[in-house]
């Protein structure tokens, strides 16, 4: 891949380096000259789940597996300020009450209707799910959906509130039954205090317990339990990277729902689209953390530039500025590639998290109907990545790091469990016996075939 520095006759250096080098342009403009595997392996390279990252995270795990709460006091006084000796881990239902003194009524009607079409659109999805029993001559086959025990939800803190994240966690939970459900967020201010914006969302949404603790040891927590967390069945929910590696670390103790963090955004585009509503989606997604990953991937050079140029207007002055500026010199990139074709096999190698769609009318089906690896697919002028961040009905928890591949969204469905159950009679036994015989010996496992044997001879 040769990266070009972004200036107007694309002359300069040849390095990828950030788009601010000698030019002042925001963010880094690469012409694409190798495969579309090796060019997302290479844009996706500066993030990545490092030795020296996952060592850091690994030492935390083990820790908060090993003393419990004393090593959750000692991480939260470490990264977030607060001494929670002197506070206990979960909120009380006074804390809760008092939250709601402290949003405003509009706010608290925002989260409830968002909680409604999420709820809306997931009941429609479960309504989806049935079910089965069929039978194999006299054999009895049944798959049944059972939902999960107990579920932990991870809710990030940080430089922004995420009560939307709450919501989207923990009602997909609550619609497919799930008995008890856990969050986890980091404590804001000196005092310990929950945000209570999140906290009110919780409530809405049905949460058992909310724990004022987060980052990788609050996922240790709810993946080995400790004296005031008791362990969960699942972990869900996004993330920085270091929680991302956490949930990846205890992912061989307890299930996860996938690697949601830090957040994507990749634009598919042509030289018909809004160069700054393409600049305004990418600001918007850039400002959740300098280490979110924003892209635009087009064929058309003018498209690219008009971009640039937008980015330069929109960004002084903008709201978290800092944030977005390094998020796109750090990792944002503006994708120049010899046509559609390209474009589209990059974005199914690249499997963002969030994938934008903004083309002309004569390809746009064409295009959409070759995007096989996405998190979700926002199609069109008026669909923003930051629309469906809330009110879409869809869910924001989403595969990252190229996981789109292989899963989607958070739904009800990752709260439920498919169990297959089996009813032989002696005579269904029988007919079987040949073929069980067959393979039991072929793999040398003679005595599953003993066990069907005795059986029939009794």
């Amino acid at each position: 891949m040769r990266g070009t520095a972004s200036t107007r006759d694309g002359a300069g250096s040849s390095s990828s380096g950030g788009g601010t080098d000698g030019t002042g342009a925001p963010i880094r403009v690469v012409r694409l000259d190798v495969s579309a595997l090796d060019a997302a392996h290479m844009l996706r390279s500066r993030l990545k789940m490092d030795d020296e990252k996952v060592s850091m995270v690994k030492s935390i795990v083990e820790d908060v597996r090993r003393r419990g709460d004393a090593a959750l006091y000692d991480y939260t006084l470490r990264f977030d300020g607060v001494d929670l000796r002197s506070t206990p881990i979960k909120v009380s239902r006074k804390e809760v009450d008092d939250a709601y003194r402290s949003v405003s009524r509009e706010e608290v009607d925002a989260l409830q209707a968002m909680k409604s079409r999420i709820e809306y659109v997931e009941r429609a999805f479960l309504s989806c799910i049935r079910d089965m029993h069929t039978t194999l001559g006299s054999s009895r086959v049944s798959r049944v959906f059972r939902p999960l025990g107990s579920v932990g939800c991870y809710i990030p803190g940080g430089r922004a509130r995420y009560a939307s994240s709450m919501l989207m966690c923990a009602v997909p939970a609550r619609v497919a039954g799930v008995k008890r459900v856990v969050a986890c967020t980091p404590p804001k201010g000196s005092n310990g205090a929950v945000d209570p914006l999140t906290l009110v969302a919780a409530d809405l949404a049905g949460v058992d317990e909310v724990y004022r603790v987060g980052g990788a040891h609050a996922i240790a927590a709810m993946a080995y339990g400790s004296e005031s967390i008791r362990p969960v069945s699942k972990i869900v929910g996004p993330g920085g990277l270091l929680v991302t590696i956490a949930k990846h670390i205890v992912s061989s103790t307890v299930a996860i729902d996938m690697l949601a963090g830090p957040t994507e955004l990749l634009i598919v585009a042509d030289e018909s689209a809004d160069a700054r509503y393409i600049a305004l989606d990418l600001i918007a997604q850039a400002e959740h953390a300098p280490d979110t990953l924003c892209g635009l991937i087009t064929w058309s050079d003018a498209l690219a530039y008009r971009v640039v140029d937008e980015l330069s207007s929109l960004l002084p002055g903008a709201s978290r500025e800092g944030i977005v500026r390094e998020s796109l010199s750090s990792n944002g990139f503006i994708a120049l590639c010899s046509d559609e074709r390209y474009a589209l096999d990059f974005a199914n190698e690249f499997a963002p998290e969030h994938l934008q769609v903004m083309v002309g009318d004569s390809i746009r089906d064409r295009v959409v109907d070759g995007i096989e690896s996405a998190g979700m697919v926002l199609i069109g002028s008026y669909s923003p990545s930051s629309a469906s961040d809330y009110y879409t009905g869809t869910n924001h928890v989403l595969p990252t790091m190229g996981s789109a591949k292989a899963r989607a969204s958070l739904t009800c469905l990752d709260f439920l469990k498919p169990v297959s159950m089996v009813e032989l009679s002696r005579d269904d036994l029988r007919d079987m016996a040949g073929v069980i015989r067959l393979m039991a010996r072929a793999e040398g496992l003679e005595n599953h075939y003993r066990a069907v044997e005795a059986r029939l001879a009794d």
